[in-house]
């Protein structure tokens, strides 16, 4: 009593300790080992309790009440299952049976952890005596009685076999039923009259492999023979005539309880009864063949067969029609006759007939005349009825179906496609519009043999292949004849309805329209693609060598087309031609016409006069030249004449080098100063370089030579200037001043330099030949100082 509460306080410190490691999440184990144990051992006979110990360890942190949860499985599948805190599983197999055989394996799961034992094999030897019973030891032949075999004890599906032992010792399986646990139910039967040894076994399919058990007892049955063959008799004979009648009588003798007789013939049963029974019929020709008796107990049946033979008086009506092809309008008749095998027992007179259209009698007679109309089609039958004073026999005919066929209308030909194409094959279809099926067509086409086409079935047509034609007036010898009845003409047809006949185009020519030749820049060109023949419409293409794709394409009505260019270019002129085509797909081409382009009127003028000035302009540069050279030539001559005259009365003027230099640097263009001066020679002197003046003064020339520069002379502004210096000789020879000085000097100045070069490279300052007429003699100097020449006016300058 004293020691209860600290258990209570013990107990709930330790829930509250494991509830804190479990929020903690602190809870830590590990599954340390699985084994699993088979007692008393690995193999036992079969019957013998075996338990399956499986133990396992964890090592864990104090967790209290640890859940285990174990599986045993055999051969991988589950056969037992459990969870609890304990670390052991005992499975019991009692009594262990050879279906629990196996490889065990026992798992242990703890939370989220799993773990395995090592599999252990068991092996249950021997297999339990099956079990025969029978509930009839003694049926009759042929009989069902139950068979049951079963081995109780025994575990799993088994599979079970029924046997029979024959007279010479071996076992004749009979039956093998579907598995169905520890026993098996089933249906046996034994035809053989005598003893029978019946058995059963089974068998046991395992991982290992399939085990057989012993065979069960042997059980005894006596199959006892059933007496209930069937007696029949037909009276008053198997063999009758028809009209008579006939009783079939058919029993069983000692038979046991309810004993079923039936009489059949071609399986239908004509009566049936208990034990016996007796049928009367009248004999008809369709009752000749084999009358069956079948007595039936239970399953076991028993037959007995009789033939009988029916014989015919008159045979079976034959009904037939004349012609045989009936065509609307024709006349047809129906006959109904019979043959009499026995006149002895019967007359053609003693027989009446009746003919019938669809079941609907016509008249009483043999035969039935009519013209054929669509309302006289139908099925005709006819029948002939024999009576005597007993009984009377009545016969139908079979069934003629009588359709009056259709008369052929004219045959029409058509182009298969609706289109022919002239110079190409093609293919003709023949047809007529109205007539019974087989129609026969045969094709007549010139240059070939005749061709014939059957049709014997809707849709299908007769179309005949032909060769090519080239001429319109070939359609005509083209013929068909439709045939469907064989005492009449066949229909013919001739000529192509609803086709259309197609002339591809003849070779196209390409000319120009309004002459031949060249055409002038700036006119107008008509190129005319015309064929001779061709169906319309017809296209027209034309096309330019030089270039790729069409110029133009037009469809025309009529036999031509036209491609105008206005305007003409010189890129103009080259080849052309065209291509012409039309429904018969053919396209043909013509020849390249090369059309050149002439240049315009106006431009050959204009070049004529270009030519003009250029051959002017050639012919007057010889002369031009000419004159030149001669002038430069004058000048020179004077000039040499001159400067010798003038060495020996004025000094030589110079020119400073770097005054040259710097004139050298300016362009042609821009020439710095010009001075000319004119001296007049004297009379004749004594010097041999002077030469007696002409009645016109000639223009004499001074050699001018440069000097170094004087470095003590101040530069003055550059410019160009131009003196012009004359000298007039007097009569004495000595050198005269005008207006009463010594020399006369003219000055021009230029002092804007931008001048010269705003006129180019080439400034011309030369004095006009009429200047220099006026003056007796003159000297060009160039200078590059003008200022120091205008203010020194001595002979040096």
């Amino acid at each position: 009593m004293d020691s209860r509460p600290p258990n209570l306080l013990l107990l709930l410190l330790t829930c509250l300790l494991h509830y804190w490691q479990c929020a903690r999440g602190q809870s830590s184990y590990t599954i340390d080992i699985v084994g699993l144990t088979i007692l008393p051992s690995s193999t036992v006979q079969s019957g013998t309790p075996v338990t399956l110990h499986c133990q396992v360890k964890v090592s864990h942190d104090n967790i209290p009440h640890l859940n285990h949860t174990f599986q045993l499985t055999r051969d991988d599948i589950p056969v037992h299952s459990s969870s609890t805190v304990e670390d052991t599983v005992v499975y019991e197999l009692n009594p262990a049976r050879a279906a629990d055989s196996g490889s065990y394996e026992c798992r242990v799961t703890v939370k989220d952890k799993s773990k395995a034992s090592f599999s252990q094999k068991l092996n249950v030897r021997g297999l339990q005596t099956p079990i025969l019973q029978l509930n009839k030891t003694e049926p009759y032949e042929s009989e069902e009685f139950t068979a049951t075999c079963s081995a109780p004890d025994e575990k799993g599906s088994l599979i079970f076999r029924f046997y029979q032992r024959l007279r010479n010792g071996d076992f004749e399986k009979i039956k093998q039923p579907a598995p169905n646990g520890n026993s098996s139910e089933t249906t046996l039967v034994l035809r053989r009259i005598g003893d029978h040894y019946l058995s059963c076994d089974y068998e046991v399919n395992l991982v290992s492999g399939a085990r057989r058990s012993n065979r069960s007892n042997e059980t005894l049955v006596i199959v006892k023979g059933l007496y209930i063959s069937p007696v029949m008799n037909v009276l008053p004979s198997p063999e009758v005539f028809e009209g008579d009648i006939i009783e079939v009588v058919c029993k069983v003798v000692n038979p046991p309880k309810n004993v079923e007789v039936f009489l059949t013939r071609n399986r239908r049963i004509l009566k049936q009864a208990l034990v016996s029974l007796n049928h009367r019929l009248t004999a008809q020709e369709g009752d000749s063949g084999e009358l069956v008796c079948k007595a039936e107990w239970g399953n076991v049946q028993k037959e007995t067969y009789q033939t009988i033979t029916v014989k015919e008086l008159f045979s079976k009506p034959q009904l037939t029609v004349n012609p045989i092809d009936i065509f609307l309008g024709d006349r047809f008749k129906l006959t109904c006759s019979v043959v009499i095998y026995f006149p002895e027992r019967i007359s053609n007179e003693s027989i009446q007939f009746s003919i019938y259209k669809d079941n609907v009698k016509l008249n009483h007679e043999e035969t039935y005349i009519t013209t054929a109309h669509p309302s006289e089609n139908g099925n005709y039958t006819c029948k002939a009825l024999a009576i005597s004073l007993t009984h009377s026999i009545d016969k139908e005919s079979q069934t003629v179906v009588v359709k009056a066929k259709v008369p052929l209308s004219k045959p029409m030909l058509s182009v298969v496609g609706g289109t022919l194409v002239l110079g190409k094959s093609f293919q003709l279809l023949c047809h007529s519009d109205n007539g019974t099926l087989p129609i026969t067509y045969t094709l007549h086409q010139p240059h070939m043999l005749s061709e014939s086409r059957v049709v014997s079935k809707q849709g299908e047509q007769a179309i005949f292949n032909s060769s090519a034609i080239y001429k319109f007036s070939d359609l005509n010898s083209f013929l068909c004849h439709a045939k469907n009845r064989q005492n009449k003409p066949p229909m013919t047809g001739s000529g192509l309805l609803r086709s259309t006949i197609i002339e591809p185009v003849s070779k196209p020519v390409l000319t120009r329209l309004h002459g031949m030749g060249d055409v002038s820049e700036g006119q107008d060109l008509t190129l005319v693609c015309s064929v001779q023949r061709g169906t319309l419409p017809i296209t027209f293409t034309w096309y330019r060598t030089e270039t790729e794709g069409a110029l133009a394409t037009q469809t025309s009505m009529i036999l031509e087309g036209s491609y105008n260019i206005s305007i003409v270019r010189r890129e103009h002129r080259g080849g052309y031609y065209c291509l012409s085509t039309n429904q018969a797909n053919e396209t043909k081409q013509s020849h390249t016409v090369m059309i050149g382009v002439k240049m315009a009127g106006w431009k050959k003028g204009f070049i004529g006069i270009i030519v003009f000035c250029i051959l002017l302009i050639l012919a007057m540069s010889p002369i031009l030249a000419f004159k030149r050279r001669l002038l430069l030539y004058k000048r020179k001559r004077t000039g040499e004449l001159s400067v010798k005259s003038a060495s020996t009365k004025m000094e030589r003027l110079s020119l400073t080098q770097a005054e040259v230099n710097q004139a050298a640097n300016v362009t042609p263009g821009m020439i710095g100063k010009s001075v000319w001066s004119e001296h007049a020679s004297g009379s004749d002197s004594e010097d041999q370089n002077s030469v007696t003046a002409p009645e016109k003064p000639e223009t004499q020339y001074a050699e001018v030579q440069t000097r170094e520069a004087d470095p003590n002379r101040a530069l003055v502004k550059k410019g160009t200037d131009t003196v012009y210096s004359k000298v007039r000789n007097s009569k004495q020879g000595v050198p005269e001043q005008a207006d009463g000085q010594g020399s006369v000097e003219y000055a021009q100045l230029n002092h804007d330099t931008d001048h010269h070069s705003d006129h180019g490279n080439h400034a011309d300052h030369s004095v006009p030949d009429d200047y220099i007429d006026d003056i007796d003699d003159s000297v060009h100097i160039n200078t590059a100082d003008q200022g120091e020449c205008k203010h020194d006016p001595m002979p040096n300058c």
